[in-house]
């Protein structure tokens, strides 16, 4: 075994087990001779924490946070195993969850059944293997019901655990661009007419009402070459018509109800929602559901305790800036254990060093002081899966892109680059820096 690899089991009660192995799987039969083994448990999975800390005392457990950390060989950790079976846990087969009641969202089911039907790959992989995503009706008045969603646990899972607080933030995510895109149509056609039209829009959900009349919902400019299609069709009035809502029945794009003058909201991009709704996007993220324009302070998961510094270099310039020296920055974030803000709450993330070079110019300097107070908002890294190595639990870039070389051109993340300054400066102003 190669000690400085990992790897990392799950057994059935979520104890994880760290070794010395990575990039291969083990069988069980083999796992004997496996030593220095680190088993994470969290007390919250658990309804008897009482019961749970006498067992944990036999192992020598040490507590960090809500988690209990034990040490020792295979041996010891199936033993350990074994003797949580004898402590109730939260979540069971027949055990319904009384832990995650602040998971659920009221949303509008008009917008949740076309995520349903027509944006399930997306859905699956916001829960993945962990979670399930339930949807029980609220209230029933026609195209405007709503829903009331629950982010669950699934009973047993055999991927490691996913925090429900960041599922949720991402099917929210997932909702509000939906939503916004959406646009509400009725028809009136026949059997034979509804069958044509969704062979021929695939991307719109078509509800047939009563007698010949039919709701659609889909992205607007599908709904718009669904009314120029039916323009162009020879069709005697009224056996069809197309309808959509005109200034007067201006429809929220989150809830989708018909907005009412005195709870109006127009925000300055000029878009327009209910007040109550807005209220609540805004308490997830201070951003407009339609066009992503921030408004207040965002502020990221990037995890607390690093550090940002620069020293500049006069006698070096960059290609394409050789008027100028060289802005050096050094950011450094030490190891930790992910909080519940991040994926998997409970699980060490491996801390980072890294160097980006920017150009000791006007625009170079502004540039800097945008990066620092993003550093600051905790938006330039974030825990998640690296794309270049592949890793789970890493700490990555956030969606705002460095020079990490001093040459190379764009392929290879360095200079020249004549455009990455302009392009830095509009990833930073849609997170609201500028």
């Amino acid at each position: 075994m190669n000690s400085e690899d990992v790897l990392v089991l799950v057994l059935e009660q979520k104890v994880k087990l760290k070794s010395g192995v990575r990039g291969r799987r083990v069988r069980p039969g083999s796992m004997e001779s496996i030593k220095n083994l680190v088993a994470t448990i969290d007390e919250a999975d658990y309804r008897d924490s009482v019961k749970l800390k006498k067992i944990l005392q036999r192992y020598g457990s040490k507590k960090e946070g809500f988690c209990y950390i034990v040490r020792g060989d295979f041996k010891q950790m199936n033993h350990l195993s074994e003797d949580l079976l004898a402590v109730e846990r939260h979540f069971t087969p027949d055990t319904p969850d009384t832990r995650h009641h602040d998971r659920r969202v009221d949303v509008s089911a008009s917008v949740m059944e076309y995520i349903q039907q027509r944006r399930a790959g997306e859905l699956d992989r916001i829960t993945g293997d962990s979670f399930i995503i339930e949807a029980q009706p609220q209230q029933r008045s026609h195209l405007h019901s709503t829903v009331q969603v629950t982010i669950r646990p699934r009973p047993v899972s055999t991927t490691s655990h996913v925090h429900a607080d960041h599922v949720r933030q991402r099917f929210i995510t997932l909702y509000q661009r939906t939503a916004a895109d959406l646009q509400l149509a009725s028809l009136c056609v026949s059997e034979g007419e509804l069958q044509e039209l969704q062979r021929t829009f695939p991307q719109l959900l078509f509800k047939p009402r009563h007698r010949h009349e039919v709701d659609v919902i889909g992205p607007f400019v599908y709904i718009a070459r669904l009314k120029e299609f039916l323009s162009t069709h020879k069709t005697p009035e009224p056996s069809r018509r197309a309808a959509s809502e005109g200034p007067e029945d201006e429809s929220c794009p989150i809830c989708m109800e018909t907005i009412k003058r005195s709870e109006k909201k127009t925000l300055p991009c000029k878009h327009c929602f209910c007040r109550d709704c807005l209220q609540r996007a805004f308490h997830y993220k201070p951003v407009c559901p339609t066009c992503g324009r921030v408004y207040g302070t965002l502020t990221g998961t990037q995890p607390e305790g690093g550090r940002m510094t620069h020293t500049t270099i006069s006698s070096s310039s960059l290609p394409g800036y050789h008027k100028y020296g060289t802005i050096i920055i050094q950011y450094r974030i030490p190891a930790g254990i992910q909080t519940a803000e991040h994926p998997n709450c409970g699980q060490p993330y491996d801390g980072v060093s890294r160097t980006a070079y920017l150009p000791d110019s006007s625009e170079g300097r502004r540039i800097l002081t945008l990066l620092k107070r993003a550093f600051d908002q905790r938006l330039i890294f974030t825990v998640g899966r690296s794309t270049t190595s592949g890793r789970n639990n890493a700490l990555t870039w956030n969606d705002i892109h460095h020079k990490t070389s001093t040459c190379g051109g764009p392929t290879h993340y360095g200079y020249p680059d004549p455009d990455y300054l302009s392009r830095v400066a509009d990833e930073l102003r849609a997170k609201g820096i500028e």
